[in-house]
């Protein structure tokens, strides 16, 4: 057999590590995420279980817009908006047509992924700020148009809503009709679509946008269909954002339409790039730090709206001294104490997903 010349054995050598830790932070996500599943209904008490849950939607949708920007470098204000969208075509099935769970979850991530994708492809021919406040102003129309039409309750019509004290709330699945199976429920939707995105970013559509970031002309001259690539995105994120409006409606059993202000969808950009973009632990922290910090100062006897002041503290940090988020400080942290231990060196500021 004929034996690599050396330059080309290391650079096997090294994609072949690089595919090893790669798998190893897969299979670390699952186990993490299943242990939550399983341990977090045992330990928290029904409020905060609630609570959870609502954090675990949420950082379903937070992975859709961490992908955008950790892989493309795109800033989408609408995410949130596409939450709303994916929340009210599960509630509308479940009511009207009477659709098991699973289904009107789909249904709610392909509804928000086609929203996404039609909302996105005249706006991806914009860049930077201009896509930013594209997006802005469609979070802001959704508002406004939900906030007049209301979400589903059980009613008649089109639009099913109920008057006066009719309002039906969502049916959950069989096995997580309790609050802490639902929590265990939700997560397991967390892993599945976490575990979706990651397997994009390592394959032929990761390579894509590794290319796009580096240069939109690099890409078309290495024959990356630029345009075809960011839609793909954008509908991937979509997805996430339904299947995470889906989950929350399930949880809540109904949706407030003044509840999506188009502010949420900023705050939601904000604290993924707090939480760290590059890193599925970011998507995670990003959905605790938006549910379960305004959370714990209620409970505490403090206005949670106080929450805010500190994500603007956070925000601010991560853009100048930490632009891998509190993950990739952490994941730092972690990687200087082993090479520490080993007697060795490490090099900050590497990713380490």
């Amino acid at each position: 057999m004929t034996e690599l010349p050396p330059l080309k054995a290391d650079l096997a050598l090294r994609l072949r590590s690089v595919r090893r830790l790669r798998l190893r932070s897969l299979w670390q996500m699952l186990l993490v995420l299943f242990a939550l599943a399983l341990l977090l209904p045992l330990c928290a008490n029904g409020y905060w279980i609630k609570t959870l849950v609502s954090a675990a939607a949420i950082a379903t949708a937070v992975s859709g817009s961490a992908l955008l920007y950790g892989q493309l470098g795109l800033v989408s204000l609408c995410q949130y908006a596409l939450v709303g969208v994916g929340g009210w075509t599960a509630l509308r099935l479940s009511h009207g047509l009477h659709w098991p769970f699973e289904l009107c979850v789909l249904a709610a991530g392909i509804a928000a992924s086609a929203t996404g994708m039609i909302a996105g492809l005249p706006a991806l021919r914009m860049k930077g700020l201009y896509l930013a406040l594209v997006t802005l102003m469609m979070a802001g129309g959704y508002q406004v148009l939900i906030s007049a039409m209301g979400f589903p309750d059980g009613g008649e019509g089109w639009l099913g809503r109920a008057q006066g004290t009719d309002r039906v709330l969502m049916a959950r699945p069989a096995l997580a009709e309790s609050d802490g199976g639902y929590l265990t429920y939700a997560m397991l939707w967390l892993a599945a679509i976490l575990g979706l995105v990651e397997w994009h970013k390592r394959s032929k559509p990761g390579r894509a946008w590794a290319l796009i970031r580096r240069g939109e002309a690099a890409a078309n001259a290495a024959g990356v269909d630029v345009l075809r690539y960011q839609t793909w995105a954008f509908g991937l994120a979509g997805f996430c954002a339904g299947v995470g409006g889906a989950i929350l409606a399930g949880g809540v059993g109904q949706l407030d339409g003044r509840a999506f202000g188009a502010s949420e969808s900023v705050m939601l950009f904000a604290l993924s790039v707090v939480g760290g973009v590059y890193h599925w632990l970011g998507v995670l922290l990003a959905g605790l730090l938006l549910r379960a910090v305004p959370a714990l100062l209620t409970d505490y006897g403090v206005n949670g709206y106080l929450a805010t002041m500190f994500f603007g503290a956070s925000l601010v940090h991560a853009l100048t001294t930490a632009q891998r988020g509190i993950a990739g400080q952490w994941l730092d942290g972690i990687a200087a104490l082993s090479h520490r231990l080993r007697g060795s060196r490490v090099t900050p500021g590497v990713r380490h997903d």
